[in-house]
């Protein structure tokens, strides 16, 4: 089965600030100063760490309230870093706090399921880039 996501993204001549359009919704995305933007929104960087985040809070949450767990909240803290070389290599991190009365093998299985997360998962496996100009 095939999953279709769509964003659209357009740009002026203000540097480096982005209007980014899913669905109904709209925001933007920036670099900071010190780049020569003017910090209006996050990196394209902070969005691939919220892409991350968000699917993997959401992930855990779906599953926990399924099972049943008594999982009251969850906090998580993402970094990424690229190691210059050939080919470069990227990293995230990904630092995760539940919050509520788990026992072990629950705080276990649900590492086990943060890793399963379709944002996760996607950037785990090779990803195909098709581009054209219009």
């Amino acid at each position: 089965m095939t999953q279709k996501t769509t964003l659209t993204a357009s740009i002026g001549k203000e540097h480096y600030r982005v209007q980014l359009k899913a669905r109904q919704h709209t925001f933007l995305a920036d670099e900071p100063i010190e780049s020569g933007g003017a910090d209006s929104g996050p990196t394209p960087a902070e969005y691939i760490l919220a892409a991350l985040a968000s699917c993997t809070a959401a992930t855990l949450r779906m599953y926990a309230d399924r099972k049943g767990f008594e999982l009251d909240g969850i906090e998580l803290e993402l970094s990424i870093e690229t190691e210059k070389g050939q080919p470069p290599v990227t990293h995230i991190y990904r630092q995760i706090k539940l919050l509520g009365k788990l026992d072990a093998d629950q705080r276990q299985r649900l590492l086990e399921i943060a890793e399963k997360c379709p944002v996760h998962r996607i950037l785990s496996n090779p990803i195909d880039i098709h581009t054209k100009l219009l």
